[in-house]
């Protein structure tokens, strides 16, 4: 099964999720060695899905650290590492005849991900898309960005991202060490994303960087935020970049998506003035046309963290009519 070819228009609002499935083995708790079969529903967004394959013949890698990595396949001269989601989630897989592996590309990877099947491809607004508790975050190892509900059961949106980080390290974020931190100028800056971690490094490296930092956890909020300094910008007779002098935003985030919050910053004729960087593991060439369109000023594949300061005091210039 291939990837579908829906392509949802940029700043809807949308997005589109594969729906999986694992089944998983439970152990009873009155003490007995009785099992029963559980089916846990997940999900990740499509814009990230290549392909979906059946199983294919594995070869196992040599030195690899981490129990989850069954070994790697060879696809269309791609040799591609195969990751047990079970495993991962540290849940025992029922051993089923045909399971399915889900072949994703994310912040310039190619990974797959075995799983026990597949249900269906569901089309949702991310306002439907609500964040996950605390105790539902601390029980999955903050592994799950997303809470879907549909009508008789829960589909949680896994973050795919944190998972290969976490296997290696070496592909999570990072900071160019040629980034030059040092301005003479310091300027505000928003932060949209729903990653703890990335809202962290974020803050941290502008800071250092001389930035002031605003920080929030999803598109709805910083919207909301920006209106507000709009209101005061006209009730006081001044201009919006003396508030504020960019946006970065995620495009995944429950609420209001990156896409979403850019074409609402462009589409205003006070805020179209800031500029908009969107920093998402979904910045591919295939897919940045989407980012284009909604009037992205820039965009940033995650996890070149060191791009984001540099660029963005560039674009801060050329909207304040300094000198790069």
């Amino acid at each position: 099964m291939a990837q579908t070819n829906i392509l949802l228009e940029a700043g809807t609002n949308e997005l589109e999720i594969v729906e999986f499935y694992l089944d998983e083995e439970v152990i009873a708790r009155d003490g007995t060695d009785d099992t029963t079969a559980y089916k846990g529903y997940y999900g990740v967004n499509v814009a990230k899905v290549l392909e979906i394959i059946r199983l294919p013949r594995i070869t196992a890698l040599p030195e690899v650290s981490h129990p989850s990595v069954l070994g790697a396949f060879n696809l269309r001269n791609h040799i591609i590492p195969l990751v047990d989601l079970s495993l991962w989630l540290e849940k025992k897989r029922l051993v089923t005849d045909s399971p399915k592996v889900i072949v994703t590309e994310f912040n310039q990877v190619t990974t797959a991900f075995l799983v026990t099947g597949l249900t269906r491809i569901h089309r949702i607004s991310w306002e439907s898309v609500e964040p996950p508790s605390p105790y539902v975050s601390a029980m999955s190892g903050d592994s799950i960005t997303g809470v879907v509900r549909l009508e008789d059961r829960i589909v949680f949106l896994l973050d795919l991202e944190k998972i290969v980080a976490d296997i290696n390290p070496d592909l999570g974020l990072h900071l160019d060490a040629d980034v030059d931190l040092s301005m003479t100028s310091r300027y505000r800056v928003m932060v949209a994303d729903d990653s703890t971690l990335v809202r962290e490094m974020q803050r941290d490296l502008l800071a250092k960087a001389g930035f002031d930092v605003e920080l929030y956890t999803n598109g709805k909020d910083a919207w909301e935020r920006l209106e507000f300094l709009k209101n005061k910008a006209q009730t006081e007779g001044r201009n919006i970049s003396e508030y504020l002098q960019t946006v970065i935003a995620d495009i995944e985030m429950p609420g209001m998506d990156g896409m979403n919050l850019t074409k609402r910053i462009k589409n205003d004729p006070v805020l179209k003035a800031l500029p908009v960087i969107l920093f998402s593991s979904l910045i591919t060439d295939k897919l940045r046309h989407k980012g284009e369109s909604v009037g992205a000023d820039d965009q940033i594949s995650k996890p070149e963290l060191g791009q984001v300061a540099r660029r963005a005091k560039a674009l801060i210039k050329e909207m304040l009519g300094l000198e790069k």
